[in-house]
């Protein structure tokens, strides 16, 4: 009788593939994970900078139409931030995955009081206008 050894080496082969396969996987699970965080973080500041830059052009815009001039604009983000408005710049804080502050700062030319805004998760519908017989513009968030 021959004996036949190619089933052994075949298991032997799927336990080794198995265990090589587990220990890659653990290892870069964590690393995956990470990596998805950091894009997702970058992610979301250049949307929230690019949403805040349809802010700030907008005060410059209705500031060089002067009085009288009013625009309406939508500003979608994926969290909420809390926005400080001066005459010179408007500036916010946007908080990262892994608790980190990221500062988001964009200069505009206005006569505004300084003061803040709080805009939500999701749309947000912005008014920036400066009326007429009036020294200084405003914006609002209208709900």
């Amino acid at each position: 009788m021959i004996k036949d050894n190619k089933g052994q080496i075949s298991l032997e082969y799927l336990l080794i593939f198995a265990v090589s396969l587990i220990l890659l996987i653990a290892f870069t699970l964590p690393l995956l994970e990470f990596g998805l965080e950091n894009t997702m973080d970058l992610s979301n500041s250049l949307n929230a900078k690019s949403e805040l830059s349809k802010l700030s052009n907008s005060i410059s815009q209705v500031y060089g139409e002067g009085q009288g001039s009013r625009q309406t604009i939508y500003i979608t983000l994926n969290k909420p931030v809390d926005v400080k408005i001066t005459s010179s710049y408007i500036s916010a804080v946007f908080k990262l995955s892994d608790g980190k502050n990221k500062q988001l700062k964009l200069n505009h030319n206005s006569n505004l009081n300084s003061g803040s805004l709080f805009l939500d998760k999701g749309e947000n519908k912005i008014i920036v206008e400066w009326p007429v017989g009036s020294e200084k513009m405003s914006v609002f968030k209208k709900y």
